[in-house]
């Protein structure tokens, strides 16, 4: 127990050890010295919280947030001291902002811990005392035995003991790690291949004369990647849990923050200055006015003893502490919860949204963490898989060259070009038919069928091929491309299964993936010497990788050429499209794979992240760091001379630069030379790395992400070797692929096809950022409006600390009176109709770089809360300050009056201001804007109309009520809210007319069928929740809603 406790804290690490000894079984040694090594358990954790740090943790990222600390510390200060307020006006709002976050927090984390429950707690077979025994995956230590059966996925790394095959081979997949669908041949250790049962496993024991044998990758079975073709096999576990190689893949967790959380830290620093020179000068100035005698002890206000004896230090501190609570409100900490509740909300319009959702999988988008949703409008640099997430991983065989002729594929015939497939049949030459059993011979390829055929005999030889119906094999490769030929030439009916090299090439004029087909004959003496030498150097314990590269290049001399291949790496849907609009959008992409350098390119220029007249620029097998130095120099001054010979045409004219590098290259770049790799590649519009470690396309990722401008990134991918990269970038999405969550699991944002990262980003991404760009600047514009009148108040009041608000109206500004309409605002706002900014990708650069909280947009809405502060004091105080007679019974305004006319045309104004800035209004935000105002009204009749017996003092009774019997107060609010709303409405209109933005023009060009659009959108929302209970009862809720819509 009290081990389990230091793990879970920390202090008890696993094995570090570079090498490791595993007991198969975990028969340890009896005799001799043994140092028993601790392994980490084979539990997988994606979550950031336990149940045991999740309090002393969250509290602590909470507490990280300006905001929340300084309302700490003032909350401290009110219970220390004797302030103006009450500790409840700071204390309250503070747990209610605190406590939000850690549900809505803590809610995203269990959904994690649910995850990987189901992962930590599958069912799994090992191995223990002599029986097979079923137990969770989380329960599996280093060294036990595990069976796994056909189709079910490895639950640790696993070391190949057995199979049931004869010749001790298994065949895998790892579309969950790496996106392939291919097969994979791995093999058992040739001493325990013949142990294919339990009790003959359970006899290993260690020989003390065995010679030590080489285990390589094709002995190891990963974490992830599922059995395939194989009834069962056995393996011994030698790396669990978080030590397993899907795991190391993965980044540590880490907390991301957006650029707007930055920003509003930033602002919440300057407000906290504002802060501190507001109470340093009223307190000085209090002291100044108390220099004279009759300001230091009027008549009414004696002095006690204890207050002429205290020290003149402490009571310096005690009043700029107190007026530091005082103005303690400019600093808005109902923004965090406002803008959690707004994250948290919104979210749910990525899963809601039918253009996100995916037929053919049943599959919508899903929000993994809401904290982000303002950055998907913020991406400069996409970084995006391959294999699984630009292309579908199906490869279509397309043409083939023989003998020089070309020939295609017309209704299950090979039909040379020119020819129609009811040409009549004519011979088929040597070559032709050479080239036809090369290539159903020479390949991985391995044979399942799902179901036994008695049948045998008759018709075609090979319809009933061992006992079983070609209509139920099922293909499985080492390699898509061959996969896709065997089946082509089953349906030519020339199909056997072998096994031997493959040579690829690529053709870059048709991106089709190419094969060189050719044949070398061998005599019975030189098939024995070619198997001996490859023998000797696949069983080689040194240089075993040279030593085969020998045996394969004697083996491929003196060949004659028979023909090629043509293969299509089928796309996803309409990925051109979405790269284009990207592009369009400023946004550069980067193609990160482990793919071949000819692949890569042949992929990328089929999807349009190089174009044909593009500049492409090379970056491979870089072996030192001179070299590679040397390269990047010339590749900046090819660029430049390129550049400059072009400097003739038109000034629309725009040379665009494409930079493949791959994975060696790369680690040299990145070690000494940055600077100079940066250089070229923010030059180059379009960047390809290939041959990348998982590691490495993390690597890539920081790089930009930490590079001076510190550009916002977003890395999409499908499968575990595309984790890191997901963790380390800004954004993270995953793509749901076919087998595996870890991708989806480790993301911020999970969609279906890389098609609808376009929507995500243009879409979605505007509307979110300038939703809570312009809650954040409300913000402070509001509080601003809310506290300088308190600060002016001072100069009439002797500095007394005397507030110019009631208690109630202190604590409800935020809360109540103008909480809803900015809240309501930040979800529905839309500057421009959705199909305008997915058609006019242009648009995305107006919100870039951060533009709308930008320090100049900040000081306007700062300095603009100042001057309607300015408004609404003085045009108070001047309209009815010096008229003490205004009420009927000749009954005079006093202190609380003033305040409550000030605070109620604060309340009114600000309201209106965002009416002004609203765009797209629904009932919605027609309901709580005017309701707000309603509500204020309502709410302070019947504060100041009613004795209340729970309140001690009740210094508003009938106050209000006496300032709306009066015509001048009413003249007053009309004549100060005009005053300060009639400005804004010009500077609008003037700006419109003479400066528009893209946006702004594209609300004119693009608004037609606006209207209706708002009223058939907000009538779907109220449709669809009727029709909830009726939804999925023999469909799914997506598929029923797509219909409903």
């Amino acid at each position: 127990m009290l081990r389990w406790i230091r793990q879970q804290l920390g202090f008890d690490p696993p094995h570090q050890s570079e090498t490791r000894t595993v007991y198969v079984a975990n028969r340890f040694p009896q005799h001799g010295h043994y140092v028993p090594q601790r392994f980490a358990d084979n539990r997988i954790i994606s979550s950031k919280y336990t149940i045991w740090n999740f309090v002393p943790k969250n509290l602590f990222e909470q507490f990280r947030r300006i905001a929340n600390f300084y309302f700490l510390i003032i909350f401290l200060v009110q219970l220390m001291i004797d302030t103006p307020t009450s500790p409840v006006t700071s204390g309250l709002p503070l747990f209610f902002v605190i406590t939000v976050t850690a549900i809505k927090q803590g809610y995203e984390d269990w959904l994690r811990h649910k995850a990987d429950n189901e992962v930590n707690g599958a069912p799994v077979f090992v191995v223990r005392s002599g029986s097979l025994v079923q137990t969770r995956s989380k329960n599996i230590r280093v060294g036990d035995i595990v069976r796994v059966a056909k189709d079910e996925t490895f639950p640790a790394d696993l070391v190949l003991l057995s199979s049931d095959r004869s010749d001790g081979t298994c065949h895998i997949t790892t579309t969950s790690l790496d996106g392939e669908t291919n097969l994979k041949t791995h093999y058992s250790v040739a001493e325990t291949s013949v142990c294919q049962s339990v009790s003959r496993l359970e006899a290993l024991h260690p020989h003390p004369h065995t010679q030590a044998q080489p285990l390589g990758p094709e002995n190891l079975l990963l974490r992830g990647a599922r059995l395939k073709n194989t009834k069962e096999i056995f393996g011994v576990a030698v790396y669990t849990g978080m030590e397993s190689k899907m795991a190391l893949n993965y980044k540590c967790k880490s907390q991301k923050r957006s650029a707007v959380e930055k920003s509003m830290n930033t602002f919440l620093i300057i407000y906290l200055g504002i802060l501190l020179f507001e109470a340093v000068l009223s307190t000085i100035l209090k002291y100044a006015w108390q220099a004279e005698d009759k300001w230091d002890e009027p008549f009414y206000n004696h002095k006690t003893e204890q207050e002429r004896n205290s020290s003149p230090i402490l009571k310096f501190i005690s009043d700029f502490l107190a007026f530091l609570v005082l103005y303690n409100f400019i600093i808005p900490i109902s923004l965090y919860v406002t803008v959690e509740m707004q994250k948290f909300l919104g979210s749910f319009f990525i899963g809601w949204d039918l253009d996100l959702y995916h037929e053919e999988s049943d599959q919508k988008a899903q929000v993994n963490t809401s904290d982000l949703n303002e950055e998907l409008g913020q991406v400069e640099y996409v970084f995006t898989d391959k294999t699984g997430t630009l292309t579908e991983n199906e490869m279509q065989f397309r043409e083939c060259s023989i003998n020089g002729t070309k020939y295609q594929e017309i209704n299950g015939k090979l039909v040379p070009e020119g020819l129609t497939d009811d040409s009549p049949d004519g011979s088929t030459p040597h070559l032709e038919l050479l080239f036809l059993k090369a290539v159903s011979l020479c390949h991985t390829v391995q044979i399942s069928y799902d179901q036994p055929d008695c049948l045998a005999g008759g018709g075609d030889p090979f319809s009933h091929a061992n006992g079983f119906s070609t209509n139920d094999m099922e293909y499985y490769a080492s390699s898509p491309d061959e996969k896709a030929l065997v089946e082509a030439t089953k349906r030519y009916g020339s199909v056997r299964a072998s096994k031997t090299m493959s040579l690829y090439l690529q053709d870059p004029c048709k991106g089709l993936r190419t094969l060189v087909v050719a044949c070398r004959h061998f005599s019975p003496e030189e098939y024995i010497d070619v198997d001996r030498c490859l023998n000797a150097a696949r069983t080689a314990l040194q240089q075993r990788e040279e030593r085969l590269q020998e045996a394969f290049s004697y083996i491929e001399r003196d060949l004659q050429l028979l023909g090629a291949t043509g293969v299509e790496d089928k796309l996803q849907d309409k990925v051109q499209e979405t790269i284009e609009a990207l592009r369009l959008a400023g946004i550069k992409v980067w193609v990160l794979t482990g793919d071949k350098h000819e692949t890569a390119v042949s992929v990328s220029l089929s999807c349009g992240h190089f174009h044909r007249t593009m500049n492409i620029l090379e970056l491979l097998q870089q072996r030192s760091d001179n070299e590679c130095a040397e390269q990047l120099r010339r590749l900046g001054l090819l660029r430049t001379s390129i550049e400059h010979s072009f400097s003739y045409e038109t000034e629309d004219h725009v040379i665009q630069h494409g930079l493949v590098v791959d994975g060696a290259s790369l680690s040299l770049a990145l070690r000494e030379h940055e600077k100079l790799f940066m250089e070229v590649c923010k030059n180059c519009s379009a960047v390809l790395c290939c041959r990348m470690a998982p590691l490495q396309k993390a690597k890539v990722v920081r790089l930009l992400k930490t590079s001076p401008e510190k550009p916002i990134t977003l890395a999409i991918g499908d499968g575990a070797n595309d984790v890191s990269m997901i963790q380390e970038a800004h954004v993270g999405i995953g793509i749901m692929g076919k087998e595996g969550r870890q991708a989806v699991r480790n993301s911020d944002y999970a969609i279906a096809r890389f098609k609808f990262l376009a929507k995500l980003l243009l879409v979605h991404g505007h509307f979110y950022y300038i939703r809570i760009a312009t809650l954040v600047q409300y913000f402070f514009y509001k509080n601003v409006c809310f506290i300088t009148p308190q600060f002016l108040y001072q100069f009439f009041c002797l500095f007394s600390q005397q507030t110019l608000y009631d208690s109630v109206y202190l604590t409800l500004y935020n809360i109540c009176f103008t909480s809803l309409p900015i809240l309501v605002y930040s979800l529905f706002e839309q500057l421009v109709h959705p199909h305008v900014l997915q058609n006019k990708p242009v648009l995305y650069r107006d919100i870039s770089r951060n533009s709308l909280l930008s320090f100049r947009t900040f000081l306007y809405w700062t300095l603009l809360g100042f001057c309607h502060a300015f408004v609404f004091f003085f045009g108070s105080y001047v309209l009815m300050g010096e008229d003490t007679t205004l009420m009927g019974n000749g009954q005079m305004f006093g202190n609380w009056t003033f305040g409550t006319l000030v605070f109620t045309v604060m309340v009114i104004t600000v309201t209106l201001k965002l009416a002004l800035e609203t765009h797209f209004w629904t009932w919605m935000n027609h309901f709580v804007t005017w309701g707000s105002i309603a509500f204020y009204f309502i709410f302070s009749l019947f504060y100041g109309g009613i004795i209340w017996p729970f309140l001690h003092t009740q210094d508003m009774y009938f106050v209000f009520v006496q300032l709306l019997s009066s015509g001048s107060a009413w003249f007053a609010i009309i004549i100060i809210v005009v005053t300060c709303l009639f400005p804004d409405v010009v500077k609008k209109v003037f700006y419109r007319h003479l400066q528009p933005t893209s946006t702004q023009k594209s609300q004119v060009t693009g608004t037609g069928g606006q209207g209706g659009f708002k009223e058939k959108w907000t009538g779907r929302i109220c449709d669809q929740i009727g029709r909830g209970a009726e939804m999925g009862r023999n469909r799914s809720p997506q598929k029923a809603l797509k219909e409903n819509f």
